[in-house]
């Protein structure tokens, strides 16, 4: 299990595979200035309720995976995933598509760049 920390305080698990594909879309947006919410369904230990946080520019996050092997990172996910960071309810977690398009990746930012996405200077 990943982690994810957001502004130093609230610390939340996620398979790495799913984390990976998170880190892309959220480095997408803030790398071009989109704040956005992020909403996810809470561990059934937890309550078994829903979070969201703005994720905005100015707000430090981090991603710690458990792993030491970065997963393959499959493109049809990014893209659905990044339709719902684009949409009004913000990013949410979708199933992966099962015709899976990996793409091996040693760094979650590289698929950005393979994907078409422009980096910026």
């Amino acid at each position: 299990m990943g982690k994810l920390t957001y502004d130093s305080t609230l610390n939340v698990d996620f398979d790495d595979r799913v984390l990976a594909h998170i880190q892309v879309v959220v480095g997408a947006k803030l790398r071009r200035g989109e704040p956005f919410y992020f909403t996810w369904r809470d561990d059934p230990k937890s309550g078994d309720g829903r979070s969201s946080i703005w994720m905005h520019p100015g707000i430090p996050i981090s991603f710690k995976y458990y792993g030491s092997r970065s997963p393959s990172l499959n493109r049809e996910w990014v893209e659905a995933l990044m339709v719902t960071a684009n949409s009004s309810g913000g990013l949410q977690i979708v199933p992966e598509p099962r015709a899976a398009a990996s793409v091996p990746s040693t760094d979650a930012g590289e698929h950005a760049a393979s994907s078409g996405e422009k980096e910026e200077s």
